[in-house]
This record gives structure tokens, sequence and C-alpha cells, in this order.
């Protein structure tokens, strides 16, 4: 296991904080963007749309994105190594959630088993949390000392 670990990139704490922001904007735009073609096509009512984007935004970015960017964001500053692997911005638990979600997520689509303008708005609000996650990340990256002094135990 050594000879694998070896050729694995190893990154500071701040680079690996922008790294997760990078990766959390992407993902967030990426799944933004699928859920705004599938509301376009479907030309529903905007207003209450963006009532349901609204919404489903709240409890995602409020009850779970803020909190996995605190967990993640303390995990990686209170690490007893200055530098870590390139892909430990996220715990194996947390792999296996986004894993899931994926799964369900392509599933959902590919069975057609909601109409796509409610998976749409869902998609959007659910992007725009990802992406708002992100950029708390590239926030914690690029204030490094003030989110040091701000996690650290």
């Amino acid at each position: 296991m050594e000879i694998l670990t070896k050729y694995i990139p190893k990154v500071e704490k701040r680079v690996l904080l922008l790294i997760a922001g990078i990766i959390w904007c992407f993902a967030g735009f990426r799944v933004f963007t699928l859920g705004l073609e599938d509301v376009h096509s479907s030309r529903g009512n905007w207003i209450v749309n963006l009532a349901f984007v609204a919404i489903t935004f709240y409890v995602f970015f409020k009850f779970i994105f803020m909190k996995l960017v605190k967990k993640h964001t303390l995990r990686i500053i209170n690490s007893e190594f200055e530098k870590q692997y390139i892909y430990s911005f996220f715990d194996l638990k947390s792999y296996f959630i986004m894993f899931f979600m994926m799964i369900i997520g392509i599933s959902v689509r590919s069975l057609w088993i909601f109409n796509f303008y409610y998976i749409g708005t869902f998609y959007m609000g659910l992007g725009f949390a990802l992406f708002s996650a992100g950029i708390l990340f590239l926030s914690n990256s690029l204030n490094f000392e003030i989110t040091k002094m701000k996690y650290s135990n």
C-alpha cells in the first residue's frame, strides 16, 4: 500500500480547501445547468418555479451543506498533517453519501420517475446550494489565516 500512496500528491491545507471549493462549485454549476435545461424546456410558471428553487436551496444549504463545509473545514484545519492527500477534502463517509446521491439522481432522471420540470426545479435549488457551499470553501481557503483561528481547537 505504501507504493500506491507514494505517488498520490499531497497538498497544504489551504490548497485542499481551494480544491474542495473548485470541485463543489463545478458540481453545483453542473447540477444547476441540468435543472435549468429541464425547467426551460418545460415552460412552467417561473414564479412558482423560483419559490421551489428558493425553498430547496434554503433547506439543502442551511441544514446540510453549511454543516458539511464546517465539518470538513474543521477536520482539515485540525489535522495533524500539514500536507494531506489531494482527495482528502472529503472523508470516506462523505464519498459514500456523494456516490449514493449521484446514483439516485441518475436513476431518477433515466427512469423518468418524475416530470423533468419538477426534477429541474429541485436540481436548480440543489445546484445553487452546492455552488454556494463551494464558495464557502473558496472563502475559507482565501482567508486561510482567519479560518485557521476560527476553527482551531
